[in-house]
């Protein structure tokens, strides 16, 4: 019995793991959520560089201006999306999420570690990405005290700080 010399150096694959399955023009199927298909002239190329099996999505990469609005977006909802209403005291929902005892804190920890994690792939320094890490530390820290902690997590406003860091010294950066 003789194996054909394209099965005998690669595995069997699924459907899905071929690439570029679907229709005889080598593009993938699209269906809408209707069941109807979705001719590829409406989709675009972007649609190729899509590969869901490894949780990869390439439909297009942020600017730098598109990531640093969204770390600003991100960093107002945490700490001064809302007004406490009859004064002008702003607070975001990490003081809300910390609330919850141990819980809240991780989450909104790894919330602002994952701010940080941003900066410095938009190139911040170490010694940025440092005081960063050193703010998220304290906010943490302190934060892990009951109410006294969430008092002072509102307050100090962690993300707000590290968001203004980093755009002062973007700023001083030549473009």
């Amino acid at each position: 019995m003789t194996i054909s010399s394209d099965h005998s150096h690669h595995p069997a694959r699924s459907h899905a793991d071929r690439p570029f399955a679907g229709t005889a023009s080598g593009h993938r199927r699209v269906i809408d959520q209707e069941g109807r298909d979705v001719s590829a002239a409406m989709v675009g190329p972007a649609f190729e560089q899509h590969d869901s099996r490894f949780g990869r999505n390439q439909f297009g990469h942020l600017t730098r201006q598109q990531r640093l609005a969204r770390l600003h977006t991100i960093a107002k909802l945490l700490d001064t999306a809302f007004i406490l209403p009859g004064t002008n005291f702003r607070y975001g929902i990490d003081g809300l999420i910390g609330l919850i005892p141990v819980v809240g804190d991780i989450v909104s920890t790894g919330i602002s570690l994952w701010l940080v994690r941003e900066a410095r792939a938009l190139g911040a320094p170490w010694h940025i990405t440092a005081r960063m890490l050193g703010n998220v530390a304290l906010d943490s820290m302190v934060g892990l005290v009951p109410l006294a902690g969430d008092v002072f997590d509102v307050m100090f406003r962690a993300n707000a700080r590290n968001i203004r860091m980093l755009q002062r010294w973007l700023d001083t950066q030549p473009r």
